[in-house]
Order: C-alpha cells, then structure tokens, then sequence
C-alpha cells in the first residue's frame, strides 16, 4: 500500500460547509494573537486553506519601535526579534490552528515585510488520512480554500 502524500493539494468540504466562518476564525484569532503578544494589531488579515496548508496574511501590526527601526534602516533587526518572538509563542499560534481545523499542526513558519508591511503566518497541518487513523472517527479535518470560487 502506497504511503500517502504529506502535502494534499486537495479541496473537500468542511463538516459544516460554511468554509467562510472557519477563513473567518482563522484570520480573527491571528490577529488577536498579535494584538496580545505584540501590543498591535495587524489592520487586515485573510486566510486561505488548501489541503494541508493553512496562510493567513495581514497586513500592518508593527509596533511604533519596530516602525522607527525600520525607517532608520535596522528593518533587519525587527526580522530578527519577530522571528525569536514567533519561536517563543510556537504552542500560541499552533493551538489556535489545531482548535479551528480540528487537526494538528506539524509546522509552524512566521515572517513579515517591511514594504509593503506585511506579516505572514503559516501552518501545515498532518495529513487528513494519518488524523483520522489516529482517532478513528473520522470527523476531523475541516479545509477549504479561501481564493476557490465556489465556497
């Protein structure tokens, strides 16, 4: 029997079909995140889900110092001290993912930039066959695809 792939490009339904309302949840629990840890929040955020793959990309969220470093030039120390923070708040930002897919993650990748301002969360999640080998019953694995046109 053929190993399954660990990166499914597939598309199927949630369990309840409303694939808004969990993009939704997605992007609002990112950007609450952000707010409590960094004091700021980014100003727009969406999220997209294909297969095992879960972004959601916001726009703005650097503090008034992260801003004043980046405009004298040191964009490379907020990189540095975002990047450190992200590794710290790992189980944070994960959790978050697991509890609105209901499926967990096995990596986690944070990054931003600076112009435009943007800041872009990541998350791959364990492949939908090996979840529901693990638990049996087969209800897990909520996904969808914020950019299909037929959500």
């Amino acid at each position: 029997m053929a190993k399954p792939d660990p990166i499914s490009v597939e598309i199927p339904s949630t369990p309840t079909g409303n694939h808004g309302e969990l993009l939704s949840t997605i992007s609002n629990r990112m950007v609450q995140l952000h707010k409590r840890y960094y004091g700021k929040g980014p100003t727009k955020a969406r999220s997209y889900i294909m297969g095992d793959l879960v972004v959601c990309l916001m726009r703005g969220g650097f503090t008034t110092a992260e801003q004043t470093l980046i405009e004298s030039g040191r964009a490379d120390l907020v990189h540095t001290q975002r990047s450190e923070f992200q590794a710290a708040l790992k189980e944070e930002f994960t959790e978050a993912i697991e509890q609105a897919t209901g499926r967990r993650v096995t990596a986690f990748m944070s990054n931003s930039h600076v112009d435009p301002p943007f800041i872009v969360e990541m998350f791959v999640l364990e492949p939908e066959s090996s979840w529901n080998s693990s638990d049996g019953d087969g209800s897990d694995g909520a996904r969808s695809d914020g950019a299909g046109p037929s959500g």
